[in-house]
Parts: C-alpha cells; sequence; structure tokens
C-alpha cells in the first residue's frame, strides 16, 4: 500500500523536525463536528437540512456565533466523513469537494466560518479511503497536507481506515510533520491507538505526544448511556497508562459529546459533561444546534464546568475511587494553596439503579484532600452555589440520583 522505508529514513535524519510542536490546542480543543448527528447523510432531496453540505455547515457556524456557543469557547466547525467526490480531479490529483452539496468550494465555506469568528475543521483518512469509501491521503499526502493549508483549515482529524496498521506509528507523525510544513497552523486529531489497541498492539504514547495535538483512544462514541459508561469504564481501568501522557498540546480523546441528541436524559447529559471536564477532554459537540433544548444548552454553556474543562494547569483527572457503586473522579486545578495544594475537581458519578437518590458521605481523607486550611466548596450544577468551608476532619455529604452526577470544585484556602 504505501512504501514505508523512504519514511523511516527521513525519521531518522530529522528526528527535531518531525515533531509537531505547533504550539496549538494548550487547553483541549471545543467546538462541533458533524459525525454523531449527522454521520453520512448525503441525500440532500429527502434530507435538506441533514445532509452533509455546505448549508449545514454553514448554518451551524451561525447557530455556534449567535446562540452564545462561541462565546463559551466551542470555536471549531468540524466537517467530518462523506464531503468529498468519490475521484481525485484527474489533472492534479488533489481532493474535491462534492460538487453538489459543496457547490461554492471549501474557501468560500472557510471564509464564511472564519467571518463568523470561528475556526474551520476538516477530515481525512490516513488510509486508501475514508470509512465511508472516499478518497484517502496514501499516497498524496504532501499535496492533501498542502491543499487543506490552500483551503484555509484550522483543524485535521485523520482517520485509520482501510490502512495498514503496522505503517500508522510512522505515518501518522509524517503527515503532522507535512502539516506543519505548510506553514499554516492547524490542530492535529490523530486516530491510530484507536485501531492499534484492539488489534493487540499497544499505541506509543510518547510518540503521539510529540506528533499530534490529540488522539482517539479508543471506540467510537454512541447515542446511549451503554455506550458512554463503556468509554469512561475504559478510561477508568486504563487510566495509569493513559493518563499520565494527557497535558497542554496533546490531548487523550473519548470522543465526542453526544449532549443534545436522543440517547441522554437531562441528568445523563450533566454526567458526561462532568466526566469530559474531569478528563480534560475535547468538547467536541455532534449535535443539532437548532434542537437543542434549553436546558441541555445550559450544561453545554456551564461557564464552571468550562472552567474545569479548560483549567490552564492541564492535568488530566482520574477516577479516585468507588464506593458503593458511586465513582469519584478527581481533577487538580487551580488555584493552588500558599502551601503548593491543588484545588480539585470532584464529580461523584451514581452507577446505582435502585430507583432512588443515594446518600453518601466522604472524609476529606478519603477524597485525599490534604490542605491543611481546608477547602472552600461550591456546587458547579448550581450556579457555582457556595456549599462552605470544610476542614480535613468534615465529612462531605452528597446526594446523587441513578445514572446522575453531582459536581463541586474544592479550592484550597
Amino acid at each position: 500500500m504505501w512504501k514505508i522505508s523512504g519514511i523511516l529514513l527521513l525519521l531518522q535524519l530529522l528526528q527535531g523536525a518531525l515533531t509537531l510542536d505547533n504550539g496549538l490546542a494548550r487547553t483541549p480543543p471545543m467546538g462541533w463536528m458533524s459525525w454523531q448527528r449527522f454521520r453520512c447523510i448525503t441525500d440532500c432531496k429527502s434530507y435538506p437540512d441533514e445532509c452533509i453540505s455546505e448549508s449545514l455547515f454553514r448554518r451551524h457556524a451561525d447557530l455556534l456565533a449567535d446562540e452564545g456557543y462561541a462565546e463559551a469557547g466551542y470555536e471549531y466547525v468540524i466537517i467530518d466523513d462523506c464531503w468529498l467526490e468519490k475521484n481525485r480531479d484527474t489533472k492534479t490529483n488533489k481532493l474535491v469537494a462534492d460538487l453538489k452539496r459543496f457547490p461554492s468550494g471549501l474557501n468560500a465555506l472557510a471564509d464564511h466560518i472564519h467571518d463568523r469568528g470561528l475556526k474551520f475543521g476538516l477530515y481525512q483518512d490516513f488510509g486508501t479511503h475514508t470509512c465511508a469509501g472516499y478518497p484517502g491521503v496514501i499516497n498524496h499526502m504532501e499535496l492533501d497536507a498542502q491543499t487543506f493549508a490552500d483551503w484555509q483549515v484550522d483543524y485535521v482529524k485523520l482517520d485509520g481506515c482501510y490502512a495498514n496498521i503496522s505503517d500508522m506509528a510512522v505515518g501518522y507523525p509524517e503527515f503532522g510533520r507535512l502539516l506543519n510544513h505548510t506553514g499554516r497552523p492547524m490542530v492535529y486529531s490523530c486516530s491510530w491507538p484507536a485501531y492499534q489497541e484492539p488489534n493487540g498492539e499497544m499505541p506509543d504514547y510518547e510518540s503521539l505526544k510529540q506528533h499530534c495535538n490529540l488522539w482517539r483512544n479508543w471506540d467510537d462514541i454512541d447515542d446511549s448511556l451503554e455506550s458512554l459508561l463503556q468509554i469512561t469504564d475504559y478510561f477508568a481501568k486504563n487510566q495509569d497508562r493513559i493518563q499520565p501522557h494527557g497535558g497542554p498540546g496533546h490531548w487523550n480523546d473519548p470522543d465526542m459529546l453526544l449532549l443534545g441528541n436522543y440517547g441522554l436524559s437531562y441528568d445523563q447529559s450533566k454526567l458526561q459533561m462532568a466526566i469530559w471536564a474531569i478528563m480534560a477532554a475535547p468538547l467536541i459537540m455532534s449535535n443539532d444546534l437548532a434542537s437543542v433544548r434549553p436546558e441541555i444548552k445550559d450544561i453545554l454553556q456551564n461557564r464552571h464546568v468550562i472552567a474545569v474543562n479548560q483549567d490552564p494547569l492541564g492535568i488530566q483527572g482520574r477516577r479516585l475511587l468507588v464506593k458503593n457503586n458511586i465513582e469519584v473522579w478527581r481533577r487538580p486545578i487551580t488555584p493552588e494553596a500558599p502551601s503548593g495544594e491543588y484545588s480539585y475537581a470532584l464529580a461523584f458519578v451514581s452507577r446505582r439503579t435502585d430507583g432512588a437518590p443515594y446518600s453518601i458521605s466522604f472524609t476529606l481523607k478519603e477524597l485525599y484532600l490534604n490542605n491543611l486550611k481546608g477547602y472552600g466548596v461550591q456546587d458547579l450544577y448550581k450556579n457555582n452555589l457556595d456549599m462552605g468551608v470544610f476542614g480535613l476532619e468534615s465529612q462531605f455529604k452528597t446526594r446523587v440520583i441513578p445514572n446522575g452526577v453531582t459536581f463541586f470544585k474544592f479550592t484550597a484556602l
């Protein structure tokens, strides 16, 4: 499929120049992407408001800008799969956006997105074809990287269908180098761990940190609580090897936010938002923004929760413990106390199904909170409600509904 020996030699000769080092994604990227909600709908006659088309992305750029999402931090408008013609241009070999669904071309769409103060993201695939069967980048990587720059792309998601898994650890870094070589800053989202690990090949996270701004670790998320919890369980069970590699400029990615779609209740939506904030996950919505209910919009735009996700320390949180089927997820955040102790965000996630809110208490010692002067506590889902000051001998009590969450900030005093 691809001659890799020349690339290996290039890697050996240009080790330093091949690192991404683009200065981007110092906090987890935030934005909107088409895949989860709109998948590969290409029948614009039957589904004019849902098909993958320039109209869909113009409309969502407008909604991000006009409905408060951009002000809250959501800045990327990302086209996922199914935007291409089935064949490259016969004369230039360049990729071609579908001529019927994107009649104005991607430069015009990028201009519209940029004019709204937003940034433009685009999907491609490392293999011969994208997952939906459109042309991939193999054998045209330099040309495609330059084409993305010419189209004023700000964010590239590179999938891994129809590719040799054994080539990914070299090929993905090479494409990142080519993106950098264009001179246009582009956030680079990689997918190679999500293909390697299910096939028994452990990802090289040190290489990922050098060459990608974010990377998909595991399965695609689907629109259900079951899928959401499978992903959170994967990250919790593997956190010892995964968590240390997330940080400014290089993030673990558990996939898109489901909020505003069909599969999650109001309280389950709060659960995903809280855990994604704790895990320093990219906050990439995939929904129909025109149909998001006001109470879900409030979750998506909760500035206190977003501040946890975007905390400048950039330390990914972990599942700290499980007690009586209540999970405690904890993340170190600012501000730090003069003693050097961090403040923390803590999410209490119920995996119970017994039909009533469950009251549970923890000592601060159980929660590994050791600041001698204690902590001021705010409820992040109740408009930062002040819960008072808790000392080291205090008991902290919360009441969590089945499949729900409570979420607090413990500010070190």
